[in-house]
């Protein structure tokens, strides 16, 4: 008796399937953990760049002054940062909150669970920080660089 064997047997799919899930719990943690690092890396951008916009709103003031709000900074001729600020709300997986008081602000990234990994903070001293603050304090902890 002589078979035609023209398709794959159960073991030889069973097998393929096997490999592709191993290759898969390899995989996925690896790329969420990229994930992560890509947001925390692109706040730290975000937060450099909000401080430079915040300085130069300042030094155009007479007398000198902080943005009230963010809308500040975005609805300027011309603005100081982009459209993307208008909802300050999240970015890049961190929930960011802009606080002034007096001649100091205050800009918090606090990450969420699952997107990133670090929370940030920077304040009028321009230099970001890991570790947040509230918004009668100034950041504290080690330099972010």
């Amino acid at each position: 008796m002589h078979l035609n064997r023209n398709a794959f047997t159960l073991v030889e799919v069973m097998i393929v399937i096997a490999i592709i899930g191993i290759l898969a719990a390899i995989a996925i943690p690896a790329l969420l953990r990229a994930r992560v690092n890509s947001n925390d890396g692109a706040v730290k951008g975000d937060m450099k760049a909000f401080s430079t916009a915040t300085e130069s709103y300042r030094a155009a003031q007479s007398p000198a002054a902080y943005p009230a709000t963010v809308g500040d900074l975005t609805s300027s001729t011309p603005p100081y940062l982009d459209a993307s600020w208008a909802d300050t709300t999240t970015k890049h997986g961190h929930t960011l909150t802009y606080t002034v008081s007096g001649s100091n602000y205050t800009l918090t990234g606090v990450s969420q669970s699952g997107q990133s990994a670090t929370d940030f903070c920077m304040d009028h001293g321009g230099v970001l920080r890991l570790t947040s603050a509230t918004a009668s304090t100034a950041c504290s902890g080690a330099v972010v660089s």
